[in-house]
């Protein structure tokens, strides 16, 4: 029984030896601490540095969707436009713990021009830059005109674009506009494009200034998503809407806003969309009237390019006025920034 009884002691004192430290037990990962240094170029690049005792790797998260994993702790990311971002870092050990740490960046950044047509060449649209979309039939809004390539409906003189649309019998339709788009020769992802732009003020007529994302020819439409950066209907001739459209906002009205304007269509205005991987601001004269936060569930992560034209009537433009002969889009110039 002395035996037993001190054997028995003897097993406890060793299991209560198991709280003494383990030189073979993997270091956890310490406190985390993240740095940020903007550049001051206004280039929107960013040097993140991170350090943590006992981490084997890290993985950055920017605050716009994006991320980056560095097992050095040292990243250089370049933001696509200005804004206040939570970046973040996840530290990570040999054991698979980890700790985390968050810290705002605000960035401002100045944006270049890389690309543009300032309408300066008299005659038709530039062919190195837009091409047309020709016919009729409704184009699925029940559209009542024709596009054409002619000079009657497109044209340059004095510094800007005209977009005619005119009442005229011409292959089945009683009226002819035109459509200019970038397809095929330009498209770009991310950034911010602005359009000065004088509207018509006859009622029926449609103009818009919109995006559409290029892989369209292959998923089709809503699946390549839609960018309305400007839209004025046929009779509130006083409001400007900005829509988006993808799968789920695929109807007429998709997703968007609208915000009153008094001149349109005597005096140039600045239609715009600031575009990121995080969200799409719809702007007039550099005010933002509608914002839509972007994700990777989205349509907009990808190159689109840009269209031009007026529609007459229509699910949007409604009901012509009986009097119309002739009205035009004036476009100053169409500018891309990154």
């Amino acid at each position: 029984m002395r035996i037993i009884l001190f054997s028995s002691l003897v097993l406890l004192f060793v299991s209560c030896s198991k709280s003494k430290p383990n030189s073979n037990a993997t270091p956890v990962v310490g406190d985390v601490s993240l740095t940020a240094v903007v550049s001051t170029d206004s280039s929107g690049n960013v040097s993140f540095t991170a350090s943590a005792a006992n981490a084997v790797s890290y993985v950055f998260s920017f605050g716009d969707g994006n991320s980056q994993s560095a097992q050095s702790g040292k990243v250089t990311y370049t933001y696509f436009a200005s804004g206040s971002y939570t970046a973040s870092v996840i530290a990570t050990g040999a054991g698979g713990d980890s700790k985390s740490m968050n810290l705002p960046v605000t960035i401002g950044k100045k944006l270049s021009l890389i690309w543009s047509d300032e309408f300066d060449s008299p005659g038709s649209p530039d062919p190195t830059k837009w091409t047309f979309d020709l016919g009729g039939g409704g184009w699925g809004n029940n559209e009542l005109e024709y596009y054409t390539s002619r000079q009657s409906n497109a044209y340059v003189s004095n510094g800007t674009l005209k977009i005619v649309a005119n009442k005229e019998s011409y292959m089945g339709s009683a009226y002819t506009s035109a459509r200019m788009l970038t397809q095929g020769l330009y498209s770009f992802k991310y950034g911010k494009i602005e359009i000065s732009a004088k509207l018509p003020a006859s009622i029926g007529t449609w103009p818009a200034i919109w995006m559409l994302g290029s892989d369209i020819s292959t998923v089709s439409w809503p699946a390549c998503g839609e960018v309305d950066i400007m839209e004025q209907s046929g009779s509130l001739k006083n409001t400007i809407y900005g829509t988006l459209h993808y799968p789920t906002e695929a109807n007429q009205y998709g997703d968007g806003g609208t915000t009153p304007i008094t001149n349109a269509s005597t005096a140039f205005h600045k239609y715009a969309t600031i575009w990121t991987p995080i969200s799409i601001q719809i702007l007039v004269d550099d005010v933002v009237f509608y914002t839509l936060p972007n994700n990777n569930t989205l349509p907009f992560n990808q190159d689109f390019f840009i269209i031009l034209n007026i529609a007459m009537g229509g699910n949007f433009g409604g009901t012509v006025d009986p009097s119309f002969a002739t009205d035009q889009m004036e476009i100053d110039y169409v500018r891309v920034y990154q």
